[in-house]
Formats: C-alpha cells, sequence, structure tokens
C-alpha cells in the first residue's frame, strides 16, 4: 500500500526549528556498521534495499553530522513505483526510545542502500519531512567491492522547468529534484579508538608496508578510472542530448583537466622517470635485503638447532652406555652371590 498516514501528535513536536540549507553531511562510523548489519540481516543476497532513519544534528552553518541510525521496516513493489510502505509506528517508537538514552540527537535525514536513487525516494522524503525540517538523504553503498568512500549525500531542492506549450507559449513546472552535497567521513576520538580496535583482526600483521602502499596506488588509480569513465559517460550522454548539460559540472571537468601536467614536455617527462626508477630501485634493494636477512636468520637458526640435536644425542648416547654398564655391574653382582 502507499505510505500516507499521518505521524502522531508527539512526533510532530520533536521537530527540529528550520534550518539554513544543508552544506555538506558527516557520516560517523556507527552509522556504517548499522546500515551493513541492516543490510546483512534484511536484503543480502536479493534485488531488495534497506531504509532506515539518520540520528544526529545539524550545525548553524549547514553542516550534518551523523552519530547513529535505526533500521525501519520497509517494502516496495519493484514494479509499481509508487507503491510502498514505510512503519510510521515503528519510526515514532524506536525514535522516542532513543532520546531517552541521548536527548541531543534528532531526526536528520534517512537513509538507503541503493546503490542508487530511486524512483519512491522523493516520497520517502515526503514522509521524513513530517519529523525533520530539509532531511538530508544518504546512498550507503555495501558492496565490498567499492573501493571509494561508501556513501553519497543529497539534499531536497525545487526547480522550475520551463517547457513548451501550444497556447500559450511557454510552460513551466515546479518539480522536486535531489541535490548532491559533500559526503565526509568522519570520527570522534573515541571512534577512532573503537574502529582501531576492529581493524586489528582484519589487518595482516605479516604484510610488509610496501606492499599496503602498492595496493593503496592500485586503489586510488581503480578509483580514478571509475571516476573518468563515470565523467565520459555524462558527457556522452550530453552529446547525445539524453541529458542537460550542467554548467557547474562542466567547468568543474574543465578545472580538473587544466590541472593535469603536460605530457608533452620532454623534461617533464624525464624528471618523472628518473623519480620512478629511484623510488624503484629503493624498493628493490629493500626487498634484496630483507630476503637476505631472513635467509641468514634461518640458516642461523639452523645451526643453532643442529648443535642442540647433537647435543642431545650426546647425553642420549652417554645414559644409554651408562645404563649398560649398570646392567653389567648388577649381572656381576648377581652371579657372585651365587
Amino acid at each position: 500500500m502507499s505510505s500516507s498516514e499521518q505521524p502522531g501528535g508527539d512526533a510532530n513536536a520533536l521537530v527540529p526549528p528550520p534550518t539554513s540549507s544543508l552544506t555538506d553531511v558527516t557520516v560517523h562510523p556507527l552509522v556504517l556498521l548499522s546500515v551493513v548489519d541492516h543490510y546483512n540481516r534484511v536484503a543480502k543476497g536479493t534485488r531488495k534495499r534497506c531504509v532506515g532513519v539518520l540520528l544526529g544534528n545539524v550545525a548553524r552553518g549547514g553542516r550534518v553530522d551523523v552519530y547513529n541510525s535505526f533500521a525501519v521496516p520497509f517494502e516496495e513493489d519493484l514494479k509499481d513505483p509508487a507503491v510502498f510502505y514505510l512503519d510510521h509506528n515503528y519510526l515514532e517508537s524506536m525514535f522516542a526510545m532513543f532520546r531517552k538514552v541521548n536527548a541531543k540527537e534528532r531526526i536528520v535525514g534517512f537513509y538507503s542502500t541503493g546503490p542508487k536513487i530511486r524512483a519512491n525516494d522523493l516520497r520517502i522524503h515526503a514522509v521524513i519531512s513530517r519529523y525533520c525540517t530539509n532531511p538530508c538523504f544518504v546512498i550507503v553503498d555495501v558492496r565490498p567491492e567499492i573501493r571509494t568512500i561508501p556513501t553519497t549525500a543529497y539534499v531536497a531542492v525545487e526547480t522550475v522547468e520551463v517547457s513548451a506549450s501550444g497556447s500559450s507559449g511557454f510552460e513551466s513546472q515546479v518539480r522536486q529534484t535531489f541535490k548532491h552535497l559533500p559526503s565526509l567521513i568522519g570520527a570522534v576520538e573515541a571512534e577512532e579508538v573503537g574502529v582501531e580496535h576492529l581493524l586489528r583482526d582484519i589487518n595482516d600483521p605479516t604484510v610488509s608496508t610496501v606492499a599496503n602502499l602498492v595496493r593503496a596506488k592500485m586503489s586510488s588509480l581503480g578509483s580514478l578510472t571509475d571516476k573518468l569513465v563515470e565523467m565520459k559517460g555524462y558527457l556522452e550522454s550530453v552529446l547525445r542530448g539524453e541529458r542537460r548539460a550542467n554548467n557547474a559540472v562542466v567547468y568543474n571537468m574543465q578545472t580538473i583537466f587544466n590541472l593535469l601536467p603536460n605530457l608533452n614536455v620532454e623534461e617533464l617527462v624525464k624528471s618523472a622517470m628518473v623519480k620512478t626508477n629511484d623510488m624503484h630501485m629503493v624498493i628493490y634493494l629493500s626487498s634484496l635485503i630483507r630476503s637476505v636477512i631472513a635467509l641468514h636468520d634461518l640458516v642461523s637458526n639452523k645451526i643453532i638447532y643442529m648443535d642442540k640435536d647433537d647435543d642431545l644425542d650426546e647425553k642420549k648416547v652417554e645414559k644409554v652406555e651408562d645404563k649398560k654398564l649398570d646392567e653389567k655391574t648388577d649381572t656381576k653382582e648377581v652371579a657372585a652371590k651365587q
């Protein structure tokens, strides 16, 4: 059924006062852990997505800090986007319990496991707007192969579209769309300590620092490739007329390309090659020295254990000889008594 129930009066009393336009969204580690746990329990291995409520506060400058979250029962019809279900009673009950624990945290928006915006998101935004003013929408990508920041933040804005009309010439229409917001991953000191404690079981201490650096470089290059492919797809869709050109996006692309170095200069290419060769030489020598030291330690341990084994063998031989001597002495004494 379509979600159109009115929230209770108690929930309306919890709506914070109007704030200025949002500037960015900072997601804290506890939110990421809660969303991943929610997805693994409800929608892992299916085409479903999870929806929940974000808790935190909004600063005067429009900066949103999301400290906590909780899951909300949600169902939608994949064939008919207008049909969905969001449990208001559960939302109000959970928020009332969270307020008893921390009264400073308020509803600041909602999250979805996406990984893309869907048709129902504007309808869900309208529902969450009854509980807070100007809510933010955060998509948390729970796919493990993602190499970039897993969060993407949006805020709903009204846009005016002008279309040609047969009678009046032009007709304007107000539509609500999502506008992208800068998304950050932040943490207070206590959260940093908790995350480091969790990562102790994930990080492999046997992997060298050089290997970690190389893996980080490869991940960064892969992320850069994904972004370039995304930019290429956007420009191609604009050329085909499938999408309207956004001057801000085109300006940012032009700025990025202007900052790229001119690789046609011979001196720059030569200096880059010299720098790269020097770094590779250091890495090669470090790996060679590390291998030699490891072999030296292995041989030293082998020699030490061989010496210990020889000492043990000598002691065993001495014990056997002493035992035989004692047996002969006992035999002679028995013969003498007889």
